[in-house]
């Protein structure tokens, strides 16, 4: 592949997932500032699962087939960027007294802030299946070209975080110790970030940092390589991916299928409550550094992917996948058990990305190598549909009131009852992964014929 356009594909990756990166991590201890109740934040956050069900219809079915990829991808990053400048703009309301945690504030602004949310999300979450395409068209050998191509969405990610570092900083403080020179003056800086309600005030910064990514990536879109609608082949199913749930017929098939979801679950759970736990009293992590600890797990994930092949090579694909979920057992278990050592919980973080390579990398590569030709994109947006929505769409429908109405009393929360239902939720999904995962060998497997009857 031309390096020009390597080069250019890499940074529309680089910029794709630094949008949704920007907003993400702190959005889950945001909301309730807002004065949302439990179930208003479900909503809110179920908007980006929702749009992933219908960005599986609307991306791979429509978008794709009737317009230029760069030219969609352009428009929806306007749209999604002045949704998210409207966000920006939505403000707390007065306190009401004698609120319980999770309880709704009547003034809260629920309805804005959801409707611009769901259209964010609706124009942002089928673009990352446009940007695949864009890439898939232009790279020659998708083997070798593709995984470096999409690494600059994981350092995407990355880079999303480290604006923060500066933002969420009490210059107030910094003023008020007035540091002489160079090397103090960033100390002081660095040390100086916000927390509690300044804190909360100061995410609104996130939105309008994503909102500049977007219109920056919206404006890129314009060079990147011409990609034209794709044909639709003489009587092609348009709806492919109905057949592919014909496929979870086969019982390794059906448990894999099962264990994307808990383990979905069990990694949305991570996401919703991760924020709120570092800037607790019991962690006492700076507000500017929450989101550079989290993305400690995407660096992981890069180096994680390096010996990808080589681990199933060597283990196979259940060891693989186990070791990704028990990923998560040890890193809710430290959460849980051992809150006031500051340094193992940052250094835990590293299992995030072996938590996502060793077992959803894994899963997709596993559904590549076992589906028919004809119908891996099916299959693989059936268990992105798993992954990215009904799994997403059960955590953040469960996860706040678990938060704020069954572990929080008195405004203490009881971390150690939080993050032992995850814990359990990832046992178990690497037990049942052990005791009734049997893939055959991959010359044997016939994906495309009924199932053998049992002996």
């Amino acid at each position: 592949m031309n390096k020009a356009v390597r080069t250019k594909l890499f940074l529309m990756m680089v910029l794709e997932f630094f949008i949704w990166g920007a907003w993400l991590p702190l959005i889950y201890g945001y909301l309730p500032s807002l004065g949302f109740s439990a179930a208003q934040q479900s909503w809110i956050l179920n908007t980006f699962p929702i749009a992933a069900i219908v960005g599986m219809f609307f991306s791979n079915q429509y978008a794709d087939r009737h317009f230029a990829a760069e030219r969609f991808l352009a428009f929806s990053h306007l749209v999604g960027g002045l949704a998210m400048i409207g966000i920006a703009m939505i403000k707390a309301p007065a306190a009401v007294p004698g609120l319980a945690p999770g309880e709704s504030n009547p003034n809260a602004p629920f309805w804005p802030f959801f409707g611009l949310m769901l259209i964010h999300c609706l124009v942002y979450v089928p673009t990352l299946s446009i940007v695949n395409s864009i890439a898939f068209a232009h790279i020659k050998n998708a083997q070798k070209e593709f995984g470096i191509v999409r690494m600059g969405g994981t350092i995407g990610w990355i880079l999303a975080a480290w604006p923060f570092t500066f933002i969420f900083v009490d210059w107030d403080k910094v003023r008020s110790v007035n540091p002489q020179g160079w090397i103090d003056w960033l100390g002081t800086v660095l040390g100086s970030g916000l927390t509690g309600e300044a804190l909360q005030k100061g995410t609104r910064w996130t939105y309008i940092v994503s909102a500049i990514a977007s219109f920056a990536l919206a404006a890129y879109s314009l060079v990147l390589p011409h990609t034209p609608p794709k044909k639709v082949a003489s009587g092609e199913d348009r709806f492919a991916w109905l057949e592919a749930t014909k496929l979870l017929r086969h019982p390794y098939m059906l448990v894999l299928w099962i264990v994307a979801f808990i383990d979905a679950f069990v990694l949305y759970s991570y996401f919703n409550w991760t924020g709120v736990f570092l800037g607790s009293s019991q962690v006492g992590i700076l507000g500017n550094w929450i989101m550079p600890v989290m993305s400690i797990g995407q660096v992981a994930e890069i180096l994680t992917m390096l010996i990808l092949g080589a681990t199933l090579k060597r283990l196979g694909w259940k060891t693989t996948m186990i070791i990704g979920i028990l990923g998560h057992v040890v890193r809710f278990g430290v959460y849980a058990f051992y809150p006031q050592h500051r340094d193992w919980i940052i250094l835990v973080q590293v299992l995030h990305g072996i938590c996502y390579a060793f077992f959803f990398a894994t899963v997709y590569i596993f559904v590549d190598e076992y589906f028919p030709k004809d119908a891996r994109a099916s299959a693989q947006g059936l268990f992105n549909v798993m992954i990215l929505g009904i799994g997403s769409l059960a955590a953040n429908s469960v996860c706040p009131y678990l938060l704020q109405r069954v572990f929080t009393q008195n405004s203490v929360t009881d971390f150690r009852g939080l993050f032992l239902v995850p814990l359990g939720f990832a046992l178990f999904a690497a037990l049942l992964l052990f005791a009734c995962f049997h893939p055959p060998r991959k010359e044997e497997a016939n994906l495309g014929a009924e199932p053998a009857p049992a002996s």
